[in-house]
């Protein structure tokens, strides 16, 4: 069992930037590759970012690669995601998942979910 608690959001302006951890509880957390998700109003939730167990192997979408930067430290038992050159658009609710697999984008194939953190960017 992992319970994943977000935190860091906030409102900040375009071109701003944002660090969002992922705390999580239970010693087997770094068995797990971790993704980060979000959401906006009527939007389907989308794929952000992920790093496989060791940080070995990291994957970002397309739409924030070269601004987003994922990181873990297992010792600490949390998953960061620094975040620069916010844009409006990515303003959503970001959620940090935990996945009994290697890095992969599909919501469908993760175990654990936090409860999300808000992120406003103004413009």
């Amino acid at each position: 069992q992992v319970q994943l608690v977000e935190s860091g959001g906030g409102l900040v302006q375009a071109g701003g930037s944002l660090r969002l951890s992922c705390a999580a509880s239970g010693r087997t957390f770094s068995m797990y590759s971790v993704g980060w998700f979000r959401q906006a109003p009527g939007k389907e939730r989308e794929f952000v970012a992920a790093i496989s167990r060791s940080g070995g192997n990291i994957d970002y979408a397309d739409s924030v690669k070269g601004r987003f930067t994922i990181s873990r430290d297992n010792a600490k038992n949390t998953v960061y995601l620094q975040m620069n050159s916010l844009k409006p658009e990515d303003t959503a609710v970001y959620y940090c998942a935990a996945a009994w697999l290697t890095v992969v984008r599909d919501p469908r194939t993760y175990n654990y979910w936090g409860q999300g953190t808000q992120v406003t960017v103004s413009s």
